[in-house]
């Protein structure tokens, strides 16, 4: 399920006839200078696409709503040159459907001593240029992107990089649908959520597929379809069971859920343990394969994670790390050494995995069903973050908290499940106490290979709010941020 390289950037250039038409050549030039640098740097995961330059208000408008109707284009990378008057701008910026990058760079890296004159300023005039286009964007209040620094430098890039994975994020969330095995676990708040505002806002359509439909499908898969995918689990993971018919049941449930994903386009889905009519097992390697091959999951009927892990899972495409449904489950409160214990019944991914995932077969304890497979590993250590998406009434909240997993401490050779041990930031009492206060779940979106930049660009473009708990929060300090925010966002409605 890859998507990255089918996105891209367009680079929109910045300047009006005042300085003449060779000043506009060599303006051209030097926006395809940059154009070809930026693409052959490596750094990025998208491309940049050059389009003309602009110099009149028709020009804007029309290349933007071209940028509005590409599905390829996922944003807008703006750069003034030279000087582009920003009322210019006006009416295209207000018709932008794209997130925006506004690059405050310059094509030279050093001002020439001896050489420059009033044809080199007239022509090398980001320092005020971009500021005038800068002012309209303020003006009207639009979210952006701001990236300062020469465009060869690769910390530069690497924020352009960055910012374009977010961008990718809000495509991927315009055009997300989940299936919905199954309604959510009863009487459970966090998982609830209003639908529509969700389609509204972030573009989720989330609907339920009755799982008498999900049991026709499984029973019409073939023996030879099943073999063929027990092949593939015996290369990829160590079989440490003998009980291969609950291998073999998973399978065909990882053959039956894909093949109605993909009937219907579904990029994530969810289950519940409450909600197995027909069925043998509760999905647990079916739902760690699908998760493997970027589809997101939610436990318990939980759309929201589901659809924040697909899309993060889609961000983080070509990065190191891996990113997964997670449950905090239990803490070590040892003191000056507190830990928490992420994990879940069954269907935590295995691109955490720090070792060789084992399938398991054990009993689940709950839903009353045969004891199924799944894979059982441990996390590997790095800096990550956990991330969970709450509905607040009349808006959504989006919380992030950077942790650093640890080997685990304990071997826990009876607790057959996948697991991830943290330590939490800033600690885990205060990082606890933040979370509950700002009302985060305790299902999460885990990943090593994004940090909190990434999901603060993805709620801006979204138009979300946005929470962030790091090694310096402190509890009055962030009780104080809550308040202001809730504040505002009300005005906002």
């Amino acid at each position: 399920m890859s998507n990255m390289k089918r996105y891209e950037f367009w680079f929109l250039t910045g300047s009006q006839h005042l300085y003449g038409e060779e000043t506009l050549r060599q303006v051209e030039e030097h926006s395809k200078i940059m154009v070809d640098g930026l693409n052959n740097s490596g750094l990025l995961p998208c491309k940049v696409v050059y389009k003309p330059i602009v110099t009149t208000p028709d020009q804007i408008t029309k290349v933007i709503k071209e940028a509005n109707y590409d599905d390829n284009c996922a944003g807008i990378i703006t750069w003034m040159h030279t000087f582009s008057p920003s009322k210019m701008w006006i009416n295209g910026f207000t018709l932008l459907e794209k997130p925006y990058c506004h690059f405050h760079t310059q094509f030279n890296r050093e001002i020439p001593d001896e050489e420059i004159d009033m044809d080199f300023m007239n022509l090398n005039q980001s320092a005020h240029g971009d500021r005038e286009h800068g002012f309209i964007a303020a003006r009207l209040r639009m979210p952006r992107k701001i990236v300062v620094g020469y465009w060869e430098d690769e910390d530069v890039i690497d924020k352009i990089g960055n910012w374009m994975r977010s961008a990718v994020g809000v495509a991927v969330s315009k055009n997300l649908k989940v299936m919905r095995f199954g309604d959510n676990m009863r009487q459970v708040a966090v998982t609830e959520g209003d639908k529509v505002e969700a389609q509204i806002k972030l573009g989720w359509q989330v609907n339920t597929v009755a799982v008498g439909d999900l049991v026709q499908v499984i029973n019409e898969v073939t023996d030879k379809q099943v073999d063929d995918l027990i092949e593939e689990y015996k290369e990829k993971y160590t079989i440490a069971t003998d009980n291969m018919d609950a291998v073999r049941y998973q399978a065909k449930l990882e053959i039956a859920m894909k093949k109605l994903l993909e009937a219907e386009g579904c990029g994530a889905f969810t289950n519940t343990f409450e909600d197995l009519h027909g069925m043998e097992q509760l999905p647990g390697l079916a739902t760690q394969r699908l998760t493997e091959a970027g589809y997101g999951y939610g436990g318990e009927g939980d759309w929201k994670v589901s659809a924040m892990t697909h899309i993060m899972k889609q961000m983080a495409e070509g990065l190191e790390g891996g990113t997964a449904f997670m449950e905090d489950y239990t803490y070590d409160l040892t003191k000056g050494r507190e830990l928490s214990l992420g994990a879940h019944m069954l269907e935590v991914c295995p691109s955490l995995a720090g070792d060789k995932p084992r399938i398991e077969v054990h009993p689940l304890g709950i839903g009353g069903k045969a004891d199924p497979a799944r894979l059982v590993f441990k996390g590997h250590p790095g800096d990550a973050i956990v991330v969970s998406l709450v509905d607040m009434g009349g808006r959504f909240r989006l919380i992030v908290q950077d942790i650093e997993a640890v080997d685990p401490i304990y071997e826990m050779p009876n607790l057959p499940v996948a697991r991830v041990m943290w330590k939490a930031k800033p600690d885990l009492l205060t990082g606890a106490e933040c979370w509950i206060l700002a009302g985060g779940a305790h299902h999460t979106v885990l990943s090593y290979a994004l940090n909190a930049r990434h999901m603060q660009d993805f709620a801006e473009m979204m138009g979300i709010e946005f929470v962030h708990i790091h090694k310096d929060t402190k509890v009055d300090d962030f009780k104080q941020l809550l308040f202001l925010q809730d504040i505002a966002w009300k005005l906002n409605r």
